[in-house]
């Protein structure tokens, strides 16, 4: 199975440019956030580890965090981290649940269970019961794996608060879409589900910075 792979800005401008022929929630996101981002990294642990520690965070607090459980293993591999003492990585911002599924997914790697190389060439629904199968490891971690360390277009993360929060201000609604009305909301944007995703992203943080600016 083929997919749309996004490498560049290039990339991201076309499929913006047709999200944003197609639906007037991306135009308007377009319109008041501009391009977002391409927000491509490797495919590799660590990228999966620093998804891993960033969830639930700030981007700030997120950013502080993985440099500091970073710097504690060079290279930032699957036996350097499984040596790391529980509380070392404890003390550097990681909370025990965090530790356990970092540990969990070096340990996968190191016995077989995940291949990173082989990954790149399932589908997504394989991509998904196999990173699933590793401790810790749920719907949103792999879709942000899919969508930003495969870079597939069409990848989607309807569990992401941002993205419903960012949909809920694009309609003017009081009211976020749940996980399921986000999916089905995001059938529309697809084959580029992940740069609509993107966009979004980009749209609420614009947002968020504006209300920021305003009330200082």
């Amino acid at each position: 199975m083929s997919y749309h792979i996004i490498k560049t800005n290039e990339d991201i401008a076309r499929a913006v440019q047709n999200l944003t022929a197609s639906c007037p929630l991306m135009s308007e996101a377009h319109k008041i956030a501009g391009l977002p981002p391409l927000r491509h990294h490797q495919n590799s642990y660590s990228s999966v580890a620093r998804i891993v520690t960033g969830q639930l965070l700030s981007v700030a607090s997120a950013r502080a965090i993985w440099m500091r459980v970073e710097a504690l293993a060079q290279p930032f591999d699957p036996q350097n981290v499984l040596a790391l003492d529980h509380q070392l990585l404890k003390k550097a911002g990681l909370s025990n649940a965090k530790i356990r599924t970092l540990k969990a997914l070096a340990s996968a790697i190191q016995q077989g269970a995940v291949d990173f190389a082989h990954l790149a060439t399932q589908e997504n629904g394989l991509v998904r019961e196999q990173m699933m199968a590793v401790h810790g490891i749920g719907p949103w971690t792999t879709d942000i794996y899919i969508m930003f360390c495969l870079g597939r277009a069409d990848g989607f993360a309807p569990g992401d608060i941002a993205l419903a929060n960012a949909v809920g201000l694009l309609k003017k609604s009081n009211k976020r879409p749940t996980p399921a009305q986000l999916q089905k909301m995001a059938k529309k944007w697809s084959p580029w589900r992940g740069v609509a995703a993107r966009l979004l992203w980009h749209y609420y943080g614009a947002i968020k910075n504006t209300k920021t600016e305003t009330s200082e």
